[in-house]
């Protein structure tokens, strides 16, 4: 079945203006132009069209869903069975949020007693599931499956007041990174500074330091690309100036 720029945004729930705006970048084009000047959708489109609104639901800039759908490897069904994944995930993420709520509002009438852990309930954990997703097997290929279990159930009970602390803390310890960064020297007292400040940031996920753990993590923020770009982002070459002012400070 055929539609034309309106029809489809009607069935899709979207704007024309949004279809245009897809036409324009290549992310969506339509089948053929009618001689009035419709553009003219087909299935496959259709399709793609869905597949766009999938990953826009999860959170995916626009620029990286073209170049997912675009790239030769793309493989329809797996990427669905990926959405159906990350979806079922955001679902009982939701499910702990609302649960979240409505203990709340409960606790707010008197019905119940609520603990400073139990209002974070599904903020921290969804913190925890995010790290797993992203580094679980590097992780735990690095340091141990127990060790990553430990450093896990030390995060999810973290107090108010320490997940307060940890949030200033990790502020902290960016801007000095930053700072001693652009400044050039790993050597310097500043960047030093840093170093023990990411020590202990360190420690609230770790139940046991060494500063040959400390080196080996910070060889792998410049070999992973994933680590390499969150350090990048405080400043240029932040992942290596970290590495080698971590290689000075653990001598």
């Amino acid at each position: 079945m055929e539609y034309t720029i309106n029809k489809l945004a009607k069935l899709a729930g979207v704007s024309t203006r949004t279809l245009r705006y897809y036409d324009e970048i290549g992310l969506l084009t339509p089948v053929r132009t009618a001689s009035n000047g419709y553009r003219i959708y087909g299935p496959k489109e259709v399709d793609r069209l869905q597949q766009i609104l999938f990953y826009r639901e999860l959170g995916v800039p626009v620029k990286e869903i073209k170049n997912i759908l675009l790239s030769e490897d793309f493989d329809e069904q797996a990427a669905l069975q990926s959405h159906l994944s990350a979806l079922i995930a955001k679902r009982k993420q939701l499910d702990l949020i609302i649960a979240n709520v409505e203990k709340t509002l409960r606790a707010k009438k008197g019905a119940i007693s609520m603990n400073d852990q139990e209002k974070f309930q599904g903020f921290v954990k969804k913190l925890v599931e995010d790290n797993e997703r992203q580094y679980v097997r590097e992780a735990r290929e690095r340091y141990g499956v127990e060790a990553v279990d430990r450093a896990n159930a030390k995060l999810l009970g973290m107090s108010v007041r320490q997940y307060e602390d940890l949030e200033k803390l990790t502020n902290e310890l960016n801007q000095t990174l930053k700072a001693a960064c652009e400044q050039g020297d790993p050597s310097s007292e500043l960047a030093q500074k840093a170093c023990e400040l990411h020590k202990k940031w360190l420690c609230y996920f770790w139940s046991d330091y060494s500063k040959e753990a400390h080196i080996g993590l910070a060889q792998m923020y410049v070999e992973d690309p994933r680590f390499t770009e969150y350090y990048d982002k405080i400043a240029k070459g932040c992942a290596k100036f970290l590495r080698d002012a971590l290689l000075i400070y653990c001598g």
